[in-house]
């Protein structure tokens, strides 16, 4: 599949790249598609979209011949934080939405390491957006309103991934916010990868089980 680059700009002083892309199949078919909104980790912030391409959905789509989701992956810039960015993320995924076959039922939301720290903000703060969510050994311990806002989703599929080895994330900052789902009545999944640091993204995107799981959870409208 080809990725596509691209600018969307707001006002003078807020703007996000991002790569793009769509189905091999969505020129000749008509029908509406599901959509992945991907968050990177801090290693790939700046201006260089080819950094993208490391890690995450950008590299699968960069390696397979067809993905069957358009795919969004914005990058945030050098030292900034995806949490600075939620609400221009949220003119992104709307854009993209306005000008695309999307299917607004099928909305997905992960992202790794600073990037899972924003799936779980941007779950929170747009909690009617998503269909489901793969947060990827990020978390929200720390930071005001965090675990207990994460009742906000407790309506939302959630699959976490952690490496139970990671001494970046701790694997903690997963396991108490999926706890606290369930004590809202929710029922999260997490995988924990007991070999694995703090790259458990690489396993996780690798996975198809992951994008099945994707495709079975549809909004109801």
């Amino acid at each position: 599949m080809e990725l596509h680059s691209s600018r969307i700009s707001y006002s003078l002083n807020r703007k996000l790249d991002y790569l793009f892309s769509l189905p091999l199949q969505y020129n000749s078919e008509g029908s509406d598609w599901p959509l992945i909104l991907f968050l990177h980790g801090a290693g790939e912030r700046g201006d260089d979209l080819r950094l993208l391409k490391k890690h995450g959905i950008p590299k699968v789509v960069d390696e397979m011949t067809d993905f069957p989701f358009i795919t969004v992956s914005p990058q945030c810039p050098e030292n900034d934080w995806w949490l600075n960015r939620l609400q221009d993320l949220r003119f992104l995924v709307d854009s993209i939405v306005e000008q695309y076959r999307v299917d607004s039922s099928r909305l997905y939301l992960t992202g790794l390491s600073m990037g899972g720290f924003g799936t779980w903000h941007m779950a929170v703060e747009y909690p009617e957006l998503f269909s489901a969510i793969a947060p990827i050994c990020g978390g929200g311990l720390g930071i005001l309103g965090f675990p207990e806002r994460v009742a906000e989703i407790k309506d939302v599929p959630v699959w976490a991934f952690h490496g139970e080895k990671d001494n970046i994330v701790s694997i903690e900052e997963s396991r108490v916010l999926v706890r606290t789902l369930k004590e809202f009545g929710a029922h999260p999944m997490l995988t924990i990868y007991p070999d694995a640091g703090h790259d458990s993204w690489t396993e996780t995107y690798s996975n198809p089980e992951l994008y099945e799981w994707f495709i079975n959870n549809r909004k109801s409208s």
